[in-house]
């Protein structure tokens, strides 16, 4: 590309050398050769009116007189002066001469004549001027051509090289501008495209991420229950954890496929009214052989028969995120209590362990973040799963730990246990 622009500019400059700079050697020939004739005729006429004052003044007219006014290098003069020799001054040329003649009041005439060689000469000069001139503007137009060209090729280079680093899945944009609206224009594209890609390749692996923390627990649970299944014999139990075991193969449906959603639209929702109860207890019977087997507990209290709006699958993950947060990092006993507050139904997981550390309450919610050699990103999917359905999770106290899940409810007819005290289920 480089040596096309340096050609096309080079022949663009030739081309206009050639139009105007043979069109100024013949402008210049003929304005010096008439320059010359002029000059000549201008001397004749001159040479005539002193030839004619001397007539007047009856003076001597010779060789002598008259060559101190003509320049004898230049001119050959000849004065003819009726009845008399012609009178010669200066050196006769030889060869091709210019020459003018110019007649006297007295009947004299007077011839000049000057070399052509020295219009020659001039021309000669001129012509070597004009060359120069054009040289210097061929050299001046393969400079900029260069310059120009590199100002042009090194941008489209670089444009490409940023290409080929996105295509092999580098996608960090270069924020980096030439100064020509087109190529600028090519390089706000890119740097778009690399953010785009960037964002994608982000949520892929925050997917992922997101996936396999959020299926790990009931993954776990759903060996224990198959576990349970090989080692017994009664038809019952075998009956009764099989149908837990699907109870929980259908929680993880609904997790990957919540997953899924949030991961392509995070606002986008499946909210239904549900009963707060069912979704308590499914928690409490899947976590308490984990519990158990820590040798803690862990129970709900608080009002019953509350219905919230919400996905009950999301709500699950989200109990489960604050559950197995209190499993892993708290102590004692483990209480789910429910309340309300205006027109909203809350779910509070408490502990007794020490706490969160004051430096990281206010960021308990951001990914990477944890107290203790943790992914930290259990608690930002459950913030982000409560937040899709229009809920809201929050740190109310560090220590002890209490986390509040807010959910909107539909408005409530009377239920006997709505004026009941809150009781330990």
């Amino acid at each position: 590309m480089r040596r096309r622009l340096i050609q096309s500019t080079l022949a663009v400059v030739l081309v206009v050398i050639a139009v105007f700079g043979v069109s100024l050697v013949i402008v210049e020939t003929r304005t010096i050769s008439n320059s010359a004739q002029e000059r000549v005729e201008s001397e004749a006429v001159r040479l005539a009116s002193i030839v004619d004052s001397r007539l007047f003044g009856a003076q001597q007219v010779d060789a002598e007189v008259l060559r101190e006014q003509v320049t004898q290098d230049r001119y050959y003069a000849v004065i003819r002066l009726p009845g008399e020799a012609p009178i010669e001054v200066g050196k006769k040329p030889v060869g091709d001469v210019i020459s003018a003649t110019a007649p006297g009041e007295e009947g004299e005439t007077v011839t000049v004549q000057e070399p052509r060689s020295s219009v020659t000469r001039e021309v000669g000069r001129t012509l070597l001027i004009i060359a120069l001139v054009a040289l210097l503007a061929v050299v001046a137009a393969v400079l900029l051509a260069v310059r120009q060209a590199n100002r042009l090729a090194s941008p489209l280079t670089d444009l490409a090289e940023t290409a080929e680093r996105l295509g092999s899945g580098d996608p960090r944009p270069r924020h980096k501008r030439y100064g020509v609206p087109e190529l600028d224009r090519v390089a706000d594209v890119l740097d778009g495209s690399a953010e785009r890609i960037a964002r994608m390749l982000t949520a892929e692996r925050r997917l992922a991420a997101d996936a396999s923390h959020q299926l790990r627990t009931p993954l776990t649970a759903l060996s224990m229950r198959l576990e349970e299944i090989t080692l017994t014999d009664d038809p019952d139990t075998v009956k009764e954890e099989a149908t837990i075991a699907l109870t929980q193969v259908e929680r993880l449906t609904d997790v990957v496929e919540r997953l899924l959603t949030n991961s392509r639209d995070p606002r986008t929702g499946s909210a239904v009214s549900f009963d707060l109860d069912e979704v308590i207890q499914q928690q409490l019977a899947e976590w308490r052989p984990a519990y158990r087997s820590a040798g803690r507990a862990i129970v709900s209290s608080g009002k019953r028969h509350l219905r919230a709006v919400g996905t009950p699958g999301a709500v699950a993950q989200v109990l489960a995120a604050l559950i197995e947060n209190s499993l892993m990092h708290g102590g004692g006993t483990v209480a789910l209590r429910t309340r309300v507050t205006g027109n909203q139904a809350v779910i509070e997981v408490t502990d007794e362990g020490p706490g969160v550390p004051a430096d990281l309450g206010a960021r308990i919610f951001e990914r990477a973040i944890s107290g203790r050699n943790s992914t930290g990103i259990g608690l930002a999917v459950a913030r982000d799963l409560a937040e899709a359905d229009g809920g809201r999770l929050e740190m109310l106290q560090t220590k002890p730990p209490i986390f509040g899940l807010f959910l909107s409810r539909t408005p409530l007819q009377k239920n006997v246990g709505d004026d009941e005290e809150p009781t330990v289920r």
